[in-house]
């Protein structure tokens, strides 16, 4: 999008077996795409990004989302300011992915300046073979170099078929059309509020719903 309204050529390296949606948009926006084998995940489309900008640095900026510390300060200078705001303190609960760990990471470190008690949560799919497009399974992944393990007080590993539910459940039910990484964002906090209710305690969970539907709707699992 932004290369094509500057006017400066954009060069994607991106695993073949991404949704069709996502293809057609890339298409659409008219930008070079390098497609990677399906089985690297998004480590091999890494590797090939690296390798392209290593042979013609005269060619490439390699803007390295994964190392690029503009990512999680993105996060630590807006989105956790943001969400303080609007919840006027009362988080108690702070929840995201890891995909690039820049929400996270960036998010955590300010929510934790603000009030160190904040419970900061990580949600990651419960294997390196999943269907949630976009985050990454860190024991077998890359693990980008902005990406700190212990900022999180926990961990949590959401199975595919429990974000393919929980999107389908949000879409009917809530009006909420997300993709599968948002509902499995979801599918966590959920999980937190039933172990915080079991303690009798309330709480006030936050997570980020980062992508919508439009990218995955020729899924199957939407008629499942």
């Amino acid at each position: 999008m932004l290369g094509a309204a500057m006017g400066f050529p954009v060069t994607l390296c991106v695993p073949s077996n991404v949704s069709l949606e996502r293809k057609r948009i890339l298409q659409a926006y008219g930008a070079q795409v390098v497609w990677t084998d399906p089985a690297d995940g998004s480590d091999g489309a890494i590797r090939k990004a690296r390798e392209l900008a290593a042979n013609e640095p005269d060619k490439f900026f390699y803007a390295n989302q994964y190392g690029n510390d503009a990512n999680w300060r993105a996060h630590y200078l807006g989105t956790a300011n943001e969400i303080w705001e609007q919840t006027a303190g009362q988080i108690t609960h702070f929840i995201a992915g890891l995909g690039t760990s820049g929400t996270f990471v960036g998010t955590t470190r300010r929510l934790k300046e603000l009030n160190p008690d904040i419970r900061c949560i990580s949600m990651q799919p419960d294997s390196p073979f999943n269907g949630l497009e976009g985050l990454k399974h860190m024991a077998t992944a890359i693990v980008p170099p902005i990406y700190d393990a212990s900022l999180a007080d926990r961990n949590v590993e959401i199975e595919t078929e429990a974000a393919y539910i929980m999107a389908k459940r949000l879409g009917r039910s809530e009006g909420l059309l997300v993709g599968v990484s948002a509902a499995a964002a979801v599918a966590a906090c959920l999980r937190i509020a039933e172990e915080e209710a079991a303690r009798g305690k309330e709480a006030v969970i936050v997570t980020i719903l980062c992508d919508s539907a439009d990218k995955y709707l020729s899924e199957r699992f939407w008629e499942e």
